[in-house]
């Protein structure tokens, strides 16, 4: 019956979060979203976002990926049902209550091909064991990406998790006026990864893209 109604108007339900403020699950033209007050989280504007980055990247299907920041788990919906991604993801996400919404709203659940982790994102790729073919960051506290995800430490991690010929697709921002911090990723690591970066996705986003070499 929502979905129906969903139609004529739109229907909107608000939960609280300790860490990203007020969430919303909205049924508007017989689509379920995830949004915050600011932004779209998942099934929105941002999976055709980050269906644009993992448009331009080669990835195999039984691809080891990792998923920093799992939303309520677009992209995992979208690798697999576009690109019949059967490997192993995992979806590391700080918000308890967006991996419940996750479930309880989207089927997204544990399963042998699915793991997710409650945990800051920064602080389990420094401490990760486990290498990646693709690595996907999204990480939003509503339109800001938090500083730490800029830095030289984070990334000097997440290079070293990336195969030889791995992938990064970084979601980094909304409506960027300034890109110095992303200019300095490419800077520093240029010897180790061929970026490419695309502004105004949708007339929106900058996603960097990277290839381990």
């Amino acid at each position: 019956m929502k979905k129906i109604v969903s139609y004529i108007w739109p229907l909107t339900r608000k939960i609280s979060s300790k860490i990203n403020g007020t969430l919303e699950i909205t049924w508007m033209n017989g689509k379920k979203v995830l949004d915050s007050e600011m932004a779209n989280y998942s099934y929105g504007s941002l999976q055709r976002i980050l269906d644009y980055g993992l448009s331009k990247i080669y990835f195999d299907s039984k691809a080891n990926i990792l998923l920093l920041g799992m939303g309520g788990g677009s992209v995992i919906e979208t690798l697999k049902k576009k690109y019949n991604h059967r490997g192993h993801i995992t979806a590391v996400e700080i918000d308890p209550v967006i991996i419940k919404l996750a479930g309880d709203e989207f089927d997204i659940i544990q399963s042998n091909n699915l793991s997710i982790i409650s945990d800051d994102a920064a602080n389990f790729i420094k401490n990760c064991k486990s290498s990646f073919d693709l690595i996907v960051i999204d990480i939003f506290i509503d339109l800001e990406v938090p500083d730490k995800f800029y830095t030289i430490e984070f990334w000097r991690s997440l290079i070293k998790q990336l195969k030889s010929k791995g992938n990064i697709l970084f979601n980094a921002g909304i409506q960027l006026e300034n890109d110095t911090d992303i200019q300095s990723i490419i800077r520093t690591y240029s010897k180790e990864i061929e970026f490419q970066l695309h502004d105004n996705v949708y007339g929106t986003n900058t996603l960097l893209i990277g290839r381990k070499k």
